[in-house]
């Protein structure tokens, strides 16, 4: 048993976030409890991370009552539109140094959004304290101010061509007219108002609220496509877990529609049968195997998998349980024989009843424009390449949209052994899956497990970082892939994974210190 001061451990991107979840474990709190109140912490103190304006997914559960996925990310808006009005669409570069992107903001960005209900209903199936008391410490920094950490400062500066689209959005981050640095002070005391009615008042009035403002000011007559019936129509849902084994351990993540937890499960399946983990950590030919194994992964993207993720989310399963594997396999192989920021951001939680908690979340990076005297930035999803592969504003009208989005558990015996996820668009499936890699078949140590070099693959083109690889692991990158991008320390730009872990009696846990990564073991 773990040890009887300890409630919980909680590791997040941003250190009021993790104490927020700290001290509802304190105060007797459960996972759920602590990841709610973390997550509406998050949406003060990480406003260019996330938001409730945008989406999420969390994974819970623990092994007397099983595990569920509670999916709250974005809608396609435009149900009762007869005609698409002018839209509020335009593109923004951000530059993250050795890389550039290129996001779409505007109203007409904007997805449905889930995080307020989806958070709202998490806490009502599973939390067991009062909503006011979760609410409490997202509300105090809301009204008081909370001390910006280096970290949030540096993704300010790089969203800030999007933040300064509206004068409402520039207020939240730019109070001064400037750049925030490590050390000042932001508030937001219009969601810390808000946050306190929804607690100390009825919640359903306050959605209500936040629906009428979202139709008014994001609707058609303002060039934007969500509609009073797109809100009324949305509601959170719940999934079973997709399901990978892994030698003694099974690993629990984001089932169909979800485009992230097939990937990682397939790349689980192809790396065990490669038998990743046999070469030294972060040689030459662990680097290599490695590219190898994500580009599969890419291939196996590009081959159709997102068309099927809706049509046909069994054919999806059926990959990851191993069928129709064989030829990926052999594809990695070859590959061997031959030789971009999200902003989204990741809590996971284990509490001492060994209840585990895995939840990530997104704003996209904000479409720029806010809720008026609500402080909420709205997502921009339906201006981000990665979750519309099929071109912007094709999807249906209340379709439930794709995400990269992979809260992952991983399980022996049903007990949780590590909960961990991360941001990051499009890289997120390339960070959780070496992160787990490093964990179940290289066997390294948990901090060492999460903020090891990285690299993502993503049609045909490489990225990695190069600190701490082994002599030559560098060189035969570039050899092997002539265009990779290099960076040599790293970045925010191959996510945050933040991974808590229950073993040997003892709660623990790593935060990726690429997104200023947070632990706390919450005592009594």
């Amino acid at each position: 048993m773990v040890q009887s001061s300890v409630r919980g451990v909680i590791a997040a991107s941003e250190e009021h976030t993790a104490e927020a979840g700290a001290q509802l474990l304190r105060r007797g709190g459960n996972a759920v409890d602590a990841i709610v109140a973390a997550k509406l912490a998050a949406t003060v103190t990480e406003l260019p991370l996330t938001s409730l304006g945008g989406g999420g997914v969390c994974l819970w559960g623990d092994a007397d009552d099983g595990y569920e996925v509670l999916d709250f990310f974005a809608s396609a808006p435009g149900l009762g539109l007869s005609a698409r009005p002018a839209l509020d669409f335009a593109p923004v570069t951000v530059d993250f140094g050795e890389t550039t992107q290129v996001f779409n903001v505007g109203k007409a960005a904007a997805a449905v959004p889930g995080e307020l209900v989806g958070l709202l209903e998490l806490h009502r199936r599973a939390g067991r304290v009062p909503l006011r008391e979760v609410v409490a410490p997202a509300v105090a920094w809301a009204r008081d101010g909370f001390t910006v950490s280096a970290q949030i400062a540096k993704i300010i500066a790089l969203v800030a061509p999007i933040a300064r689209r509206s004068p409402a959005v520039a207020g939240l981050f730019f109070p001064a007219g400037k750049l925030p640095r490590a050390g000042d002070r932001l508030a937001n005391p219009d969601l810390g108002d808000f946050l306190q009615a929804l607690g100390e008042g009825d919640p359903a009035s306050q959605v209500a609220q936040y629906r009428a403002s979202l139709a008014d000011h994001f609707g058609p007559a303002h060039g934007g496509l969500i509609t009073a019936q797109d809100l009324a129509a949305y509601a959170p849902v719940v999934r079973e877990p997709l399901r990978v084994g892994y030698g003694p351990y099974t690993v629990l993540t984001n089932p169909p529609p979800s485009a992230g937890g097939g990937l990682i499960g397939a790349g689980l399946r192809i790396a065990e049968r490669l038998g990743v983990g046999e070469e030294d950590f972060l040689s030459r030919e662990h680097q290599l195997a490695m590219a190898a194994l994500l580009a599969t992964v890419s291939d196996i993207r590009q081959s159709g998998y997102d068309q099927r993720l809706h049509a046909d989310p069994q054919s999806i399963r059926d990959l990851v349980a191993g069928d129709g594997i064989a030829a990926w396999i052999e594809r990695a192989r070859s590959l061997l024989a031959e030789n971009r920021l999200g902003a989204t951001t990741h809590i996971s939680v284990i509490d001492a009843d060994r209840m585990a908690a895995a939840m990530t979340s997104s704003n996209g990076e904000g479409c720029g424009r806010a809720l008026p005297g609500l402080g909420i930035h709205v997502n921009n999803f339906l201006g981000e390449d990665d979750i519309n592969p099929g071109g912007f504003h094709q999807l249906p009208p209340g379709s439930r949209m794709s995400t990269m989005m992979s809260p992952t558990i991983v399980v022996a015996g049903e007990r949780p052994c590590f909960a961990l996820g991360s941001g990051g668009s499009n890289r997120i499936r390339s960070a959780i899956l070496q992160a787990l890699l490093n964990l179940l078949a290289y066997r390294r140590p948990l901090d060492e497990a999460v903020n090891a070099a990285r690299m993502h693959v993503e049609g045909g083109a490489l990225w990695f970082e190069s600190a701490g690889l082994a002599v030559g692991a560098a060189e035969a990158l570039e050899k092997a892939w002539p265009a990779a991008t290099r960076f040599d320390q790293p970045s925010v730009f191959f996510g945050g994974v933040n991974c808590v872990a229950y073993g040997h009696d003892h709660l623990y846990g790593a935060g990726d210190r690429r997104r200023g990564g947070v632990v706390v073991v919450a005592e009594k």
